[in-house]
């Protein structure tokens, strides 16, 4: 079983999940349930991935309690703004085939518009009203959680980034654990299969890079967002719970970040 981390709000949020972007309807409708009978349980989509269409058709498709699912989706700027989120999520819920979603993210901040707050304030309303179980944020950096926290505003539950062993953010996630946030990664295995020091890591476990850097941020308490429309890989990324990294295997792949890596990568392709 995958295990979960306690959110903020009393909900808790399943470690590992299922990617969805850039799949269309057709694709996600036929991996989703591949996923869900592999063992998968939490499946992340949004608005503007155009196929949460498919995900809801998928989830109908596995047969599975819609009480076993976690499920993420995101709104993107054309519903930020004072309660345009509630046209936003309702669309959502529509084409999903839900009454609500376990988590609901504002999907990049966009702070030139300067609405990400009232935006927020939105996502307390609907959260209130029980359209979401949990609101959250993706791309945000501390600056603009520190917009949201310094007006007395919900904490965020979830902040969902660009995280890799290669690209580890270290100075954000301690900002989030110091408030509650869990940290979220949309791209857990991004860059890392021709690292050196992660194939000597897998090599001694016997188990693929992707793998070990997925097990990594088990272990770091993150939750892990990994994307594939391959079984086989599918199969391979949830396979993580039958060994461990040692103390010396975690200290080697802490050393591969380089200060900066990545840090202006949070709005390419996701």
């Amino acid at each position: 079983m995958i295990p979960s981390i306690a959110l903020n709000d009393g909900h808790s949020i399943p470690q590992l999940g299922l990617g969805t972007w850039p799949l269309s309807d057709a694709e996600v409708a036929v991996v989703v349930p591949t996923a869900i009978e592999l063992g998968y349980r939490h499946i992340d989509t949004a608005a503007k991935y155009g196929n949460e269409a498919g995900v809801g058709e998928g989830i109908r498709r596995s047969g599975i309690d819609r009480d076993e699912l976690f499920v993420t989706t995101k709104l993107d700027g054309q519903y930020q703004g004072e309660d345009r989120a509630i046209e936003g999520l309702r669309g959502s819920l529509e084409r999903l085939d839900l009454e609500f979603v376990d988590l609901l993210l504002i999907h990049w901040p966009l702070p030139d518009r300067g609405e990400f707050l009232s935006t927020w304030r939105t996502f307390e309303k609907l959260q209130a009203e029980g359209f979401t179980r949990s609101i959250g944020v993706s791309n945000f950096k501390p600056a603009h959680l520190d917009v949201l926290l310094d007006a007395g505003a919900t904490v965020p539950a979830v902040n969902q980034v660009d995280l890799s062993p290669t690209n580890a953010r270290l100075a954000e996630r301690a900002y989030h654990d110091s408030r509650g946030i869990v940290t979220e990664a949309w791209s857990p295995i991004k860059d890392i299969l021709d690292q050196s020091v992660l194939l000597e890591v897998a090599k001694k476990h016997e188990r693929s890079v992707a793998q070990v850097a997925l097990r990594w941020h088990l272990q770091n308490g993150l939750v892990a967002i990994p994307k594939s429309a391959n079984p086989e890989r599918l199969a391979d990324n949830i396979a993580i719970f039958d060994f461990e990294l040692d103390a010396r295997d975690l200290e080697a792949i802490a050393a591969i970040d380089a200060p900066g890596s990545g840090a202006d990568s949070d709005l390419i392709g996701h």
